[in-house]
């Protein structure tokens, strides 16, 4: 992509069309960079099946049972889990000595998504003229049909009571779009000299959680018409310990650190203007335990059944935690599978790469202290109608 002039910036009507994780198959690709999020999804593995225990199967053999990822993203992690889903509600049926129905899976994400990638990982449908037991024993093959979705998930995606499980992991922390009053000059909110909410002022950090609030109610909403009424819903986004919004925890060492700086580094050395460098904010929200039930209960057409702060551990995955340089990569890394496509049409490729070569050198100097505090803790909720 080329480089945007200098006082052009990516607006929030683009944003929806632009975010996604970086596709492909390369060092920086989501795919080769979403092993952390794996670890984590597989030790909250107990609490997915805990929320799919509560979903009531109806009998009949009528109708495909519906699962959704929202927020799929284009690696593995996302197949795996509905793996998972649809091999635990397979077990259930068969405990019940009934016949499970047919499977159906769709994968969502925003338009912008390597939707290409993620077909390519999937396994061969099973043949579906053989029993189940045969479709579960063919390794490499999946019992289910798939479909991918795009659109928001703040937005209506699905037909009115259609999906038995709603799964959405590591996504809902993403903003629809940049607060207004972060990018407005004139506001008090304005991010003026970072590129996140960590370590910004008061006024910046209720913007965030106003964004995050509105964007979550918009989710809630529309998931309340199309979920069944005796489904499930499992939701797992970046959370924080503090009840200060400025102080984003994991997410806030991410970007607001080694990431701000090497922003800053860009315009000491006059590669771009403070403008261009205030003009850019990850939008990005870790909501505390309150943030979310504030949300949830004001909706009102969702029982909590359980809302929790969970401990993931560290988003980076390294071979050899004692070589440095393996961890400042890793971390420039991280952040350039999550923002680095927001990043390139910012200010183009070639300054995007200068700017993750300078988080990567300044990671690498702090190697030791990124292994001993980036740690994530995830929002975890499992909901389902009120009754």
């Amino acid at each position: 992509m080329a480089p945007m002039g200098d006082n052009v910036v990516v607006s929030n009507m683009e944003l929806e069309k632009l975010l996604s994780m970086k596709g492909g198959k390369g060092e920086a690709s989501y795919a080769n960079n979403s092993q952390a999020q794996a670890i984590h999804a597989k030790s909250m593995l107990h609490l997915l099946k805990e929320t799919l225990d509560r979903v009531e199967l109806l009998h009949g053999g009528e109708r495909a049972f519906v699962v959704v990822d929202l927020g799929c993203s284009c690696g593995s992690n996302t197949i795996n889990v509905v793996d998972v889903i649809i091999k635990h509600i397979i077990k259930r049926y068969e405990a019940l000595g009934c016949e499970p129905p047919e499977f159906s899976a769709f994968f969502s994400d925003l338009p912008s998504n390597d939707f290409n990638t993620l077909f390519q990982l999937l396994p061969p449908l099973a043949n579906y003229g053989v029993s189940m037991e045969e479709c579960l024993a063919a390794n490499n093959h999946r019992s289910y049909f798939a479909a991918g979705v795009p659109g928001s998930f703040y937005r209506r995606l699905f037909p009115a009571r259609s999906v038995d499980v709603f799964h959405s992991a590591f996504s809902l922390h993403w903003l629809s779009q940049v607060p207004e009053c972060v990018m407005d000059k004139r506001s008090s909110a304005y991010n003026k000299g970072r590129v996140f909410i960590h370590g910004a002022g008061e006024s910046t950090a209720n913007g965030y959680k106003k964004q995050f609030q509105t964007d979550l109610a918009g989710f809630l909403s529309a998931r309340s018409v199309e979920m069944k009424r005796e489904g499930s819903m499992f939701l797992v986004c970046l959370g924080r310990t503090s009840v200060d919004p400025t102080d984003q925890g994991g997410a806030g060492l991410l970007f607001g650190t080694h990431f701000q700086d090497a922003w800053d580094d860009l315009v000491q050395e006059g590669l771009i203007s403070q403008e261009k460098r205030d003009s850019f904010n990850i939008p990005v929200y870790a909501p505390s335990l309150q943030d979310f039930k504030e949300v949830v209960e004001a909706n009102g057409s969702f029982a909590i059944d359980k809302l929790e702060v969970f401990k993931g551990g560290s988003p980076l995955v390294v071979n050899q935690p004692d070589d440095a340089s393996e961890v400042g990569r890793a971390l420039a890394n991280s952040c350039r599978t999550v923002s680095g496509v927001l990043v390139d049409a910012h200010i183009g490729d070639k300054l995007s790469e200068e700017l993750f070569l300078r988080v990567e050198k300044r990671a690498t100097c702090h190697a030791k202290e990124l292994l001993e505090q980036l740690q994530f803790f995830h929002i975890v909720a499992s909901l389902s109608f009120a009754q």
